[in-house]
């Protein structure tokens, strides 16, 4: 089935790529109902001068217009890097079925600092392309340092 989580991640990290290219932190997001992607999207706090404008809250919002309804209990939210406390509570109140992690994040992470934070019925699952996704965040990171 071309269908996997492994899939779906890629898709996720060709956004974070974007975000790279456009010098935003690369984050990438990917929203799937029922095999079908309904969103899209990668950081732009920079371009939107915006600091909400990550990835995992553009997905949701954006999937929700998608599905003209506000709680995403039949989807799934891939996305290259564990989301923050904020995106958290976007996950929680959005009441989303699914949540596929790339790369943790051992500084700003949810999971570390308030793991109870979304949803107890979203299902996480975690280090999907993990070694892919902290490897283009380390490019970023390095590039930013020269």
């Amino acid at each position: 089935m071309i269908f996997t989580d492994e899939y779906f991640m890629q898709l996720a990290l060709q956004q974070a790529a974007i975000a790279f290219d456009e010098g935003e932190i690369p984050v990438g997001a990917i929203m799937v109902c029922r095999d079908t992607i309904i969103a899209k999207a990668y950081n732009q706090t920079e371009k939107l001068n915006d600091v909400t404008a990550h990835a995992e809250m553009l997905a949701i919002t954006s999937a929700a217009q998608y599905l003209g309804a506000k709680y995403l209990k039949d989807c799934t939210l891939y996305v290259t890097l564990e989301p923050c406390v904020m995106c958290g509570g976007g996950i929680f109140w959005s009441q989303l079925g699914r949540l596929v992690i790339g790369a943790s994040d051992e500084k700003r992470g949810f999971l570390r600092l308030n793991p109870s934070i979304i949803h107890p019925k979203t299902v996480v699952e975690t280090g999907i392309l993990r070694e892919e996704s902290e490897e283009l965040l380390h490019r970023f990171f390095a590039k930013l340092r020269t």
